[in-house]
């Protein structure tokens, strides 16, 4: 058993010995191994380092080939560019001394034209201004015949054409449109029914009848006419408004103070009423909506006013409509032309509360209540005192002359008919070189004669612009004034 026992130790014994030795015997194979394993892997870097040392070398020779190629480029260019600019550097030499050369020249043929000049003011005896007055006055009278040709000719086709047109557009709307004509006076009369009528309406000792112009700012005359009671105002909405409350006064019967306060009152608020229909009947007729009521209310007003005896509401219903077929026949904004022909004397309404021109009282009222700028503008521009520049402008202005114009639509007096007769031919006579002058055709016309010894063909076509501008600007006339400017000369011999 012990045997057995030792003899199992030292079977242990040795197979640990055994065991350990195989271990160290591995162990030093790995080391070798490793060894192996590093000295390659060192011999495989430097042979790695020694190329990339190589490839190195290479990259810098090839850089510095490149830098030397760029070097040598940059030397070639800087050489080029000094050749240039020795190049330029000789021409502005050369173009300097070319310039004192010119310079020399023109010194030269200054001092020998100024030689030449002096030679002929010698031999021509004049100066070279007497030379150059005498050719300008030669070179007018060479070109005076041809120009005054030319301006006539150019005169007389213009004239022509536009007359021809303006005559064609004038005469088919006058020819579309028909008005009565109405003439209108500062006075009103009321047929009495009695005698005892007129009585009542004076009352004790006047008292109704200094209450009734009191009330309504009318003169009241009851002994001028008999069976008449006359009514003088030359505002014509109060006039009416007497008229009315008179009439309600007859037909009620009651006439006393309290009873004509009251009347005129519902008089006018009746006119008030009748005003604001007529302006909307107006614009109703000519065809155009949109109007502000405030303006509608003035333009109604205007059917009791009067203006030289031609009724205004009637003379611009009458305008709107010529504007309208004139407008379309030209192309212009129909109904901006029409609006403003319609409202174009609205400040007529309110020209005795408001200084100033009825036209530019009525651009202000039209751009107070919101109206269009080329509407303003029309109603502004159709007095010659400020310049038409639209076509609706010069529409208004054309077609108010003509409604104006017209026979029958307005009332002057022979007084003021010869006052502006004489007034024509003053202005006429006012020139230089003129001989006579004659206001013809109603003053439609102004007839001048010229002294030919004075005046000459073109100078009579600047004078008579001259008088028809004098004209213009001076006077004030409905239509057009023709100044014709007669220049004649008579050569009388006798044979005896």
């Amino acid at each position: 058993m012990i045997d057995a026992i030792i003899a199992a130790l030292v079977g242990i014994g040795a197979g640990i010995g055994g065991t350990v030795v195989y271990s160290r015997t591995q162990v030093t194979n790995s080391k070798t191994k490793a060894e192996q394993a590093l000295a390659k892997a060192q011999e495989k870097a430097s042979e790695i380092v020694l190329k990339a040392k190589d490839e190195a070398i290479e990259l810098e020779n090839e850089r510095r080939k490149e830098l030397k190629k760029i070097e040598n480029r940059l030397v070639e260019r800087e050489t080029t560019l000094d050749k240039k600019l020795d190049e330029l550097d000789k021409r502005a030499e050369k173009l300097r001394n070319q310039e004192d050369e010119v310079e020399k020249l023109k010194d030269e043929i200054r001092e020998v034209r100024k030689r030449q000049q002096e030679k002929l003011e010698k031999i021509a005896k004049l100066s070279k201004a007497d030379a150059t007055t005498k050719l300008m006055e030669m070179t007018e009278r060479d070109i005076k015949n041809d120009l005054l040709g030319l301006v006539s000719k150019l005169q007389k086709d213009a004239m022509d054409d536009a007359e021809e047109r303006a005559q064609l557009i004038i005469l088919t709307a006058m020819e579309r449109m028909s008005s009565e004509v109405t003439a209108e006076r500062t006075v009103t009369a009321i047929k009495l029914t009695d005698e005892e009528m007129k009585g009542r309406i004076i009352g004790k000792e006047g008292r109704n009848i200094q209450s009734l112009q009191r009330a309504t700012g009318v003169d009241i005359l009851v002994d001028d006419t008999p069976g008449m009671i006359v009514l003088s105002s030359f505002d014509p909405v109060r006039r009416q408004v007497a008229r009315l409350a008179m009439e309600m006064l007859m037909k009620d019967g009651r006439i006393h103070p309290g009873r004509i306060e009251e009347v005129v009152a519902k008089a006018q608020k009746q006119i008030e009423k009748e005003v604001k229909q007529a302006g909307e009947d107006a614009a109703r007729e000519v065809g155009v909506t949109g109007i502000p009521r405030e303006m509608l209310q003035l333009l109604g007003e205007l059917k009791f006013r009067t203006s030289y005896g031609q009724n205004v509401l009637m003379h611009s219903t009458e305008m709107a409509h010529i504007a309208g077929m004139i407008a379309e026949e030209i192309g212009a904004d129909v109904r901006t032309a029409k609006i403003a022909t319609l409202l174009h004397d609205v400040g007529k309404a309110v020209s005795h509360k408001i200084e100033g021109k009825h036209h530019h009282i009525g651009a202000e009222m039209a751009r107070k209540y919101g109206m269009k700028d080329n509407v303003v503008h029309a109603i502004e521009a159709h007095h010659d005192d400020v310049e038409a520049t639209t076509p609706e402008a010069l529409v208004v202005r054309v077609v108010d002359a003509l409604s104006a114009a017209r026979p029958g639509a307005r009332n002057i007096s022979a007084e003021n008919f010869g006052e502006r007769m004489r007034d024509l031919e003053n202005i006429a006579t006012s020139f230089k070189g003129i001989d006579k002058a004659y206001a013809i055709s109603a003053g439609r016309e102004v007839r001048v004669i010229v002294k030919p010894e004075s005046v000459d063909d073109l100078n009579a076509i600047k004078l008579a612009r001259d008088i028809a501008t004098k004209i213009e600007s001076t006077m004030q006339y409905p239509g057009t004034i023709k100044v014709n400017v007669i220049r004649e000369t008579r050569a009388v011999e006798f044979a005896k």
